[in-house]
């Protein structure tokens, strides 16, 4: 029952658009541009550049944030360029976090397969929209907004996601802050976050300055 729900939201994410050829399988041997990977030529494209397997295999969750994504974008699923689709797979283990991030090219829906998710996303208006999601219960995230997932339960929590471009993009606000050689004291300037907090966080995520 789960899966076919996934795969129908799935399938709505996609725009219907007149395209000149079939498909544009990325060549993943060129440069990704702005309108994404260049087509790879059609007598190279094989059966295998439809199909990914990745987002059958648990992702390692021990790390920092406790949690594991398994994207499965043009740059892993080069049959999925051009056509306004891609997947993921995220899996959190108890107390595991995805932090707050936004996607800038596409929105993002989630459904629960294992498991209890805590998921909320913030608005242009700074409103909050917070929910505890359950088993095959779905919630759609808008494009470029920041957005988090947590781990809501005492055991571990499977989702899938999908989103509506084959390159999504990604950035997470606590690396874009802390890991990385941006200044302290501008951060602090710009956060109001005190100098010795940002200098721990930047202690464990690896920023310098």
């Amino acid at each position: 029952m789960i899966f076919p729900i996934f795969f129908t939201f799935f399938l709505l994410l996609s725009t219907s658009h007149a395209a000149v050829q079939d498909f544009c399988v990325a060549d993943l041997t060129a440069p990704e541009g702005p309108a994404g990977y260049s087509c790879k030529k059609p007598e190279k494209v094989t059966v295998n550049d439809f199909v990914f397997t990745g987002l059958g295999i648990a992702g390692n969750t021990t790390n920092i944030i406790k949690a594991a994504v398994t994207p499965a974008f043009a740059a892993q699923f080069p049959g999925v360029n051009g056509l306004g689709i891609s997947l993921a797979r995220l899996d959190l283990a108890v107390d595991g976090v995805i932090p707050f991030h936004t996607h800038p090219g596409a929105s993002e829906v989630l459904i629960v397969v294992e498991g209890t998710i805590c998921a909320g996303f913030v608005s242009s208006a700074n409103t909050v929209y917070l929910q505890t999601l359950e088993t095959g219960d779905v919630m759609v995230f808008p494009q470029g907004l920041l957005h988090f997932q947590v781990n809501g339960g005492d055991t571990p929590a499977l989702a899938f996601v999908s989103f509506s471009s084959p390159s999504p993009g990604l950035q997470i606000l606590d690396f874009a802050l802390f890991k990385n050689d941006l200044p302290t004291p501008l951060i602090a300037q710009t956060t109001f976050l005190d100098v010795a907090q940002i200098k721990k966080l930047k202690g464990v995520l690896g920023g310098t300055n």
